[in-house]
């Protein structure tokens, strides 16, 4: 029974060895960071980080970036808006027009998800639905945002003469929001 008292008191010494007392290793010294999601002031909110890389072009990275909002704000009509234009950019149409679908039908006063459904609309070659969307965008917008109306413009021509080619390669804007303004994203 000795030896079975020595095995029980050498194992009792290895886990209160192995137990944090507030040493030199104790969590504020940790020369690693610490892991797990990142809360509070130090987090940046994922549709900023989004709309960034969207802008520099990073579409899978901005799809990321929107992925980890989702997680934190729940599909929202922006976050759905926003996975939907990087889905756009991606050439996957299907997902982006399910999205954005998604998007109006939460929000239905949600500017930039009827203007972007609008855009797949058009590179779909559905131009008569594409027109009614944009003049919801339109119409929803009091006429302010120049792309949206540029975009309305584009998709009554294509109407009109299906022939209609718009001039310099110009593709249609994207309309997002971001802290309760629109930000304009051109392509070309």
């Amino acid at each position: 029974m000795g030896t079975s008292r020595t095995a029980l008191l050498v194992a009792t010494a290895l886990l209160a060895a192995c137990q944090s007392t507030g040493g030199p290793r104790a969590f504020g010294d940790s020369p690693f960071p610490p892991s797990g999601p990142v809360r509070g002031e130090d987090a940046v909110d994922g549709l900023i980080v989004g709309h960034r890389l969207m802008a520099a072009g990073e579409y899978e990275l901005a799809l990321k970036a929107y992925y980890r909002a989702a997680a934190d704000q729940g599909m929202t009509a922006d976050v759905l808006s926003a996975v939907g234009s990087a889905n756009l950019h991606l050439g996957r149409l299907g997902q982006a027009e399910k999205l954005l679908r998604q998007a109006v039908k939460k929000d239905e006063g949600f500017v930039p998800a009827w203007n972007n459904l609008g855009v797949v609309l058009m590179e779909q070659g559905n131009y008569a639905e594409a027109a009614r969307v944009f003049r919801m965008a339109f119409a929803l917008d009091s006429g302010q945002t120049d792309a949206i109306r540029e975009n309305l413009r584009r998709a009554l021509a294509k109407i009109e003469q299906p022939s209609y080619v718009p001039s310099n390669n110009e593709k249609f804007s994207l309309v997002r929001r971001g802290n309760g303004q629109y930000l304009l994203l051109t392509t070309h």
